[in-house]
């Protein structure tokens, strides 16, 4: 698929995504949280399944660079702990009586954002040496 194609579907789907949400959350749709949340997973299922596939092809090939291995399995624990973050979200939201603190419902997101931006800080210098 092209740069253009992936471009367009994750739009697309964050576009959907938002109109959802937006209907929700003005009360003009009384539907689940879960089934607001239907684009989002949709995308984070395609992307784990691409990556889990070329994590495999990667192997398959007899490739022997241990850091493009590494890194790819950080994007399949970036796409999990998303995954993780948008479930308990809707959890909280479809389920108040569970009183589910905020600290928990939001731990996924915090581990996430630090570790992606030391993620990008450390590819953007080992990319400007080039």
């Amino acid at each position: 698929m092209a740069v253009l194609h992936r471009a367009l579907f994750t739009w697309f789907n964050l576009l959907i995504f938002l109109i959802l949400l937006v209907l929700r959350l003005d009360q003009r749709i009384q539907w689940n949280w879960f089934i607001v949340f239907i684009p989002m997973w949709l995308y984070d299922n395609i992307l784990l399944t691409y990556v889990v596939f070329n994590m495999i092809s990667h192997c398959k090939n007899g490739h022997d660079r241990i850091n493009t291995l590494r890194r790819k399995g950080w994007y399949v624990l970036a796409v999990l702990l998303k995954f993780s973050a948008q479930i308990l979200v809707c959890l909280k939201l479809e389920t108040p009586q569970w009183n589910l603190p905020a600290k928990a419902v939001l731990a996924p997101v915090w581990l996430l954002l630090p570790a992606l931006a030391v993620d990008v800080f450390i590819h953007l210098i080992q990319h400007s040496r080039y």
